[in-house]
């Protein structure tokens, strides 16, 4: 088998994909990122594994013998499944690798942002602390998770697990189903003004689809209470990111806590990235996935979906 790893990088140096190695002759990119460049690599490959290079008629049509493309990922937005399967070509993806840690990270944000954390820190360190002249300092006002209610938009893995954390930490979940065809009865499914108007947190865990661009807009934000806190660590295009700032610029909600942006990495002609104060926006780079057990995970789920299929099974199929 001739296997081309097209983003060797976007599962982390520290983490060897030596174990591709097993299947055959192996050509390891450190990324790849244009049309040009997917369209060489992939020409000649039986397997292909990539993470964001983009798969359709255009970088594909010369891949004559290409069967397999491997997501090292979950999502495959990156993906023309339709085109795929009129190819014969299977895409299959790595699910729940990242569960634990993206939920982990949902909770980092909202914890940080909620308990005024870059504030207080800044605080201590500036030698504001040491200055005064009592043992504490409480002056900008923070709040428990006890008694709140949390809001979902995507009750799938990561949802799940989230939604079972915030009920620890005695939050009232509600979910909000896109396509209304959610199963999950464990938790109360609400509309979407409902949502909105009663989340005091709320976590967006859903994928993109038309059904999601920009779910989170300049009406949506409105409608959300001045005090809630969003998070965002689904898709960047999720959230309208023109009519965030616009919100938090308008004091419409309290904070925003970000793993992901419209177009990454965030450009400079993203207003958010003038949004300097912490204490209203905290942005991380698309990392809430990338602990490094998560990264191991997704490799070894990679592996294990090239020996399925080699076997002649069809493991995480996308595109039956």
């Amino acid at each position: 088998m001739r296997i081309v790893v097209l983003e060797r990088n976007s599962a982390g140096t520290d983490i060897s994909m030596e174990c591709f190695l097993d299947f055959g002759d192996v050509t390891f990119y450190p990324n790849t990122i244009t049309v040009e460049e997917v369209r060489e690599r992939v020409k000649n490959a039986d397997i292909v594994i990539a993470n964001k290079s983009p798969f359709c008629e255009e970088t594909l049509k010369d891949a004559k013998n290409l069967k397999l493309i491997c997501e090292l990922a979950t999502g495959y937005d990156n993906c023309d499944l339709a085109y795929c399967k009129s190819r014969g070509i299977k895409v299959v993806n790595v699910v729940d690798y990242s569960t634990a840690m993206v939920a982990q990270h949902t909770f980092t944000l909202a914890l940080a942002l909620s308990q005024k954390l870059p504030y207080y820190d800044t605080y201590v360190k500036s030698g504001a602390y040491s200055a005064q002249d009592r043992f504490s300092n409480f002056d900008v006002p923070f709040y428990e998770l006890e008694g709140k209610t949390w809001g979902i938009v995507g009750m799938g893995n990561i949802g799940r697990r989230v939604a079972q954390i915030a009920t620890a930490f005695g939050c009232k979940v509600i979910f909000h189903s896109v396509t209304g065809k959610s199963k999950c009865k464990d938790y109360l499914m609400v509309d979407k003004n409902t949502l909105l108007t009663e989340s005091d947190f709320l976590s967006l865990h859903c994928p993109l689809s038309e059904l999601t661009r920009d779910f989170i807009d300049r009406e949506a934000l409105r409608r959300m209470k001045k005090t809630a806190v969003l998070i965002n660590v689904a898709r960047g295009r999720v959230v309208n990111n023109t009519a965030l700032y616009e919100a938090l610029e308008a004091e419409e909600i309290q904070a925003a806590g970000l793993d992901v942006v419209e177009r990454e990495p965030l450009e400079a002609s993203n207003p958010l990235s003038r949004l300097q104060d912490s204490n209203r926006l905290i942005i991380t780079p698309h990392l809430a996935w990338a602990s490094v057990e998560a990264r191991t995970r997704c490799v070894e789920g990679v592996y294990k979906n090239i020996e399925a299929f080699l076997r002649g099974e069809d493991r995480n199929l996308v595109n039956p």
